[in-house]
């Protein structure tokens, strides 16, 4: 038995980690990445190995420098005590044939304000080649210097081969929540395709400090829309449009426009672009399968001007009004659904996505359960605006950008299925991908929708996909044309991805269908189907 929680450089009562994913194997060894929180005070992501018979660690690579480590100097001298995330949360791939592992990582904490962590943040959001027998560091990738807007890498690297004057090439392809895929050189990180470096926005954020340009792939050419603009906003109907409108002129919008106290809206959003679900890869062709959102997101800073113990801990994520955001539950009337210590527990420990707060103290977590029972909140300790990991702002929560009936506020597509040719670094084709049932009724059609969950190909020529949020399908497309030549309905989103097998001489290909996403109704049914 191993505890994820050990081997950190910190106590393992402070810290809060889980696994996402299973791990990778190589030889005798479980490679992991994990999840850990987005907030402070945090725990760092580490990607550790382990003897998979003693259960031992065998070796672990540090995503945030220890000191006299390469990279370091990319962050303040104290980040690896004080910063988490850079975490390989998506998971790791594994070459067997070169002894190598690869990860993409996420953002360091906090995700949206680094006024504490000064720098490029190596090795953040990057693509991570490690001798898969040691972790040393064979090449790295970064895709975003110093992340203010949660464009962590949101799924594992893809093993591809392409053609390049008539030879095979070895390379890895990541693909990205803002809409670009990196195409690398396996064995040295070499982009295949080029890669411009443009001036980007600076923050007026007293005391933030962004990069002054970030990395702009030249090929294959996106596969979301980039930059939010008026001219992109929903026609579904007059009154929508003038909300949106309104709502747009006073937000605002731009690639790598960064979070201010006024807000921002952030297209490509924080669900993607592409998703966990991440790439199926065709070696016939060459041809690279993802799917994408097309959904904006508004984040605000909001200065931490007071000492509400619920405000400094908790408003991040359940928002202050305590209504939830769709990465955290409300926290209205929790007192009828749970019990003190059922609340009190959670806090101290954790569960799911919500970190433990083992720092917090006893007297603390009962004030904030009191606070959480009876609306009466009796002030953080003064310790809480003193302690390192204390920051001047907290986000407002992440808000989806929403139109008045609750639908996206752009034109569609509102979410696509892409086929990008690594070879010619061109999309080959990009379909409209799912639809709200209530709107096709009305003759809306193929609007495309929120999808979570990833594709698989077939040597068949079929490319399998669920993931559809709200119409709950689960389609077989032409790999070569992007041609839907079947789909049926499952019992709740298929945000998963599938899965296909062979017994007996017959192919099968089996999902699982959780649902549950962005208000859609949740499932527990595993379904498979037989290939004709």
């Amino acid at each position: 038995r191993v505890d994820l929680r050990e081997g950190l450089g910190l106590p393992p009562e402070r810290a809060s980690v889980s696994a996402s994913t299973p791990g990778a194997i190589f030889q005798d060894l479980l490679i992991m990445g994990s999840s850990v929180p987005e907030t402070l005070p945090g725990t760092p992501g580490h990607i550790r190995a382990y003897d998979v018979n003693t259960g031992k660690l065998r070796w672990i690579f540090h995503t945030i420098p220890q000191p006299g480590e390469f990279a370091y100097d990319m962050w303040p001298h104290d980040a690896h005590s004080q910063i988490g995330g850079a975490n390989a949360w998506a998971g790791v791939t594994v070459d067997a044939k070169n002894a190598m592992v690869f990860a993409a990582t996420g953002s360091a904490s906090f995700d949206f304000y680094g006024v504490n962590r000064h720098g490029d943040n190596l090795f953040a959001n990057c693509v991570l080649a490690l001798d898969a027998r040691t972790g040393r560091r064979i090449w790295h990738f970064q895709g975003i210097r110093h992340d203010v807007w949660d464009w962590d890498f949101p799924a594992a690297p893809n093993l591809v081969t392409l053609s390049r004057n008539g030879r095979p090439v070895e390379a890895v392809a990541q693909v990205t929540k803002f809409g670009y895929v990196y195409v690398l050189d396996r064995k040295t990180g070499a982009p295949l395709f080029p890669i411009a470096q443009r001036k980007v926005p600076p923050s007026e954020v007293p005391g933030e400090k962004l990069a002054e340009s970030q990395p702009y792939p030249l090929k294959p050419p996106p596969f979301t829309r980039q930059g939010l603009t008026e001219a992109m906003l929903t026609t579904r109907t007059p009154d929508a449009h003038a909300a949106v409108v309104e709502r747009f002129r006073h937000f605002g919008s731009g690639m790598f426009a960064p979070p201010t106290e006024r807000g921002i809206i952030v297209f490509p959003g924080f669900d993607g672009g592409a998703e966990w679900g991440g790439a199926a890869f065709d070696p016939d062709g060459a041809l690279l399968y993802v799917n994408s959102n097309e959904m904006p997101w508004i984040v605000r800073l909001i200065p931490n001007n007071d000492t509400s113990l619920y405000n400094v801990n908790c408003a991040t994520c359940h928002r202050e009004d305590r209504k939830g955001s769709p990465a955290a539950p409300s926290l209205e009337n929790v007192g009828e659904r749970h019990t003190r210590e059922e609340i009190a527990t959670v806090i101290r420990e954790g569960t799911g996505r919500m970190p433990a707060f083992p720092d917090m103290g006893g007297r603390n977590i009962s004030d904030l359960v009191d606070f959480l029972l009876t609306g009466k909140d009796k002030g953080a300790d003064p310790k809480v605006t003193s302690d390192p990991s204390w920051l001047k702002y907290r986000i407002d929560g992440e808000t989806l950008f929403r139109d008045p009936d609750g639908y996206p506020p752009i034109t569609p597509p509102w979410g696509t299925l892409n086929a990008i040719d690594l070879n010619a670094g061109t999309i080959k084709w990009q379909i409209p991908f799912g639809e709200y049932p209530e709107l096709a009724a009305k003759g809306l059609k193929d609007t495309g929708s929120d999808n979570y969950g990833g594709p698989v190909v077939t040597a068949g020529g079929l490319l399998f996909i669920g993931a559809t949020n709200f119409d709950k399908k689960f389609r077989a497309y032409d790999k070569t044309t992007g041609a839907l030549l079947w789909e049926t309905t499952l019992p709740a989103a298929g945000n998963a991805t599938p899965a296909t097998y062979s017994i007996g001489g017959r192919q099968y290909v089996v999902i699982v269908c959780g649902g549950g996403k962005n208000g859609a109704p949740s499932g527990s049914a595993i379904v498979a189907f037989a290939l004709p």
